[in-house]
């Protein structure tokens, strides 16, 4: 399943940038195509995956795949497994419940609002399926399991080896990677993003493009930062250090939206990116209300992303009045 290669291709740079390990077991014969909606299926796996990388902080996860029939109705069956924090029975009662982490702990040090497992099991059941927690362990880990309907799947080709036909997928993808490996050479980026693992994240995939990256926790960091200079600029020093600002636009302290329309009031031309996780048009469209210049929703796709950066480079920084 390419769907499967893509979200392991985006899940193993998150590993990655943590330290951890992170792999795609395939059990048995895998459906080359199902019947289904390809951008839902994708979300609930990256909320899974994304959870299970984001409460671990040694070992890894794996993502286990195979095809099950549940009363003659073929399912797609996907076994997220971690070897994270756990949970204790109690939290593990009220798991789905929204707006629910372990403990308020856990929230300060890792973030979120606890919507992506409700969400996901939400997604799940419109699919013909579920979202259920299988195993749990404090202290040792966890094992989620998601599930959607395949649709018939009597003409459909399966796939005999497919570690073999994900490898193919992933290799392309590390050797585009790696074509990218020069094209922000000598650019500086300032990264304003509050999630930590998101920061690591994107600021490895810009580092690997000879880019420069200075990240910030929020958006009042990022217009300190940015004043800084202006105010330097206008005293008579050349130097200008940034040339692309990406801004996540729901941050803690001062989110993105008050950030870009500070800077822009300062008179900073300089194009600024919203990095969101909203993805409907009406999202984009209140970016660009906010002055900013374009958008990347997350979670990021690295060519997109890419692409978007190098769009706006070279452009004056400050207006001219």
């Amino acid at each position: 399943m390419q769907l499967v290669a893509d979200v392991q291709s985006l899940m193993r740079e998150r590993a990655d940038a943590k330290g951890l390990g992170f792999d795609i077991e395939f059990i048995g014969a895998i459906p080359e195509t199902i019947t289904s909606d390809p951008t839902r299926v994708r979300q609930i796996l990256i909320n899974l995956i994304g959870n299970a990388i984001k409460f671990t902080e040694e070992g890894g996860g794996r993502l286990m795949t195979r095809v099950v029939d549940d009363d003659d109705k073929p399912l797609m069956q996907f076994d997220v497994v971690d070897t994270g924090l756990g949970m204790t029975k109690k939290h593990a009662a009220r798991l789905f419940q929204p707006f629910t982490q372990a403990d308020a702990s856990t929230t300060r040090k890792f973030g979120g609002a606890g919507l992506g497992l409700t969400v996901s099991k939400r997604l799940a059941e419109m699919l013909g399926g579920d979202v259920i927690l299988v195993d749990y362990q404090e202290g040792l880990g966890t094992r989620f399991r998601a599930t959607v309907a395949t649709g018939p799947l009597d003409a459909v080709r399966m796939i005999d080896d497919p570690p073999s036909a994900t490898w193919v997928t992933t290799e392309g993808s590390r050797a585009s990677a790696s074509a990218d490996r020069h094209v922000l050479e000598g650019c500086h980026i300032l990264l304003a993003e509050d999630h930590p693992t998101n920061q690591v994240f994107v600021a490895r995939i810009l580092k690997k493009t000879g880019a420069e990256v200075t990240a910030v926790e929020n958006g009042k960091l990022a217009v300190e930062k940015v004043l800084a200079v202006i105010y330097r600029r206008r005293e008579g020093d050349p130097e200008w250090p940034f040339d692309v600002i990406l801004m996540d636009m729901q941050m803690s302290v001062m989110d993105g939206y008050e950030a870009t329309g500070l800077l822009r009031q300062e008179g900073y031309a300089g194009p600024i990116i919203a990095l969101t996780a909203h993805a409907m048009a009406s999202d984009r469209q209140k970016c660009i209300d906010a002055a900013c210049d374009d958008y990347a929703s997350k979670p990021i796709n690295r060519k997109k992303l890419l692409a978007t950066i190098r769009t706006h480079l070279r452009r004056p920084v400050l207006s001219s009045s």
